[in-house]
């Protein structure tokens, strides 16, 4: 069966929110919501919206060399450099410029950088960009390898999130469960009331979309 998505109102009428509504299950929890991004972070245009609206939350002072990117948020990432770039946020790095790096995933779920990248890690000023912090799983390995790698956290930004604080950094986002689908629930797979209700899950999701059951 489809995934039936439709745009919920937010504080943000430039970007769009989809979601559906349902049983779905991710890597590390069951949600009451499936949120889809895919256009948020593959279209041009909406991409520099957040990108916009996530710098302008970032204090102009936060040193920034690098953009971690993670579940596939390279386009947003790109748009955030080039606006940091012309609203003059500062850099440490040799090149004076803003790198955009995306992490490699060992089997343990843990980041991995190999030679070629590492150096755009080491010593670096790493903002993390995520499209979404519910549990804060891909955030906490996110800021342990910039920290492995002798990096620098400079933040944490996300388009969605649940929380707003995550591993000690507050969580700058477009739309927060808070103010724009305060219903929204994350939980563990052995605490979901609607697993114990006995209703079936109609998707696994993850960063590169959904799967619906048939």
């Amino acid at each position: 069966m489809a995934i039936r998505l439709f745009e919920t109102r937010t504080n943000n009428s430039n970007v769009p929110l989809r979601v559906a509504m349902g049983h779905f299950a991710t890597s590390h929890s069951h949600i009451n919501y499936y949120i889809d991004l895919t256009l948020t972070k593959h279209r041009l245009s909406e991409a520099r919206e957040v990108a916009a609206h996530l710098c302008g939350k970032i204090s102009h002072s936060q040193v920034v060399d690098t953009i971690l990117c993670l579940d596939g948020t390279e386009v947003i990432g790109a748009c955030m450099a080039s606006e940091m770039t012309r609203r003059g946020f500062e850099n440490v790095n040799a090149h004076n410029t803003i790198y955009i790096v995306t992490p490699e995933h060992t089997t343990g779920s843990q980041l991995l950088f190999r030679e070629n990248s590492a150096p755009m890690i080491v010593g670096k000023n790493v903002l993390v960009l995520a499209a979404s912090v519910t549990t804060g799983y891909t955030v906490q390995a996110a800021v342990d390898a910039i920290r492995y790698y002798s990096g620098k956290v400079a933040g944490v930004c996300s388009i969605f999130s649940c929380v707003d604080n995550c591993c000690g950094f507050d969580v700058e986002a477009v739309f927060t469960m808070k103010n724009d689908l305060p219903d929204y629930a994350s939980m563990a797979s052995h605490e979901c009331p609607m697993c114990k209700a006995g209703r079936r899950l109609d998707a696994m999701v993850n960063a590169f979309g959904v799967s619906s059951f048939t």
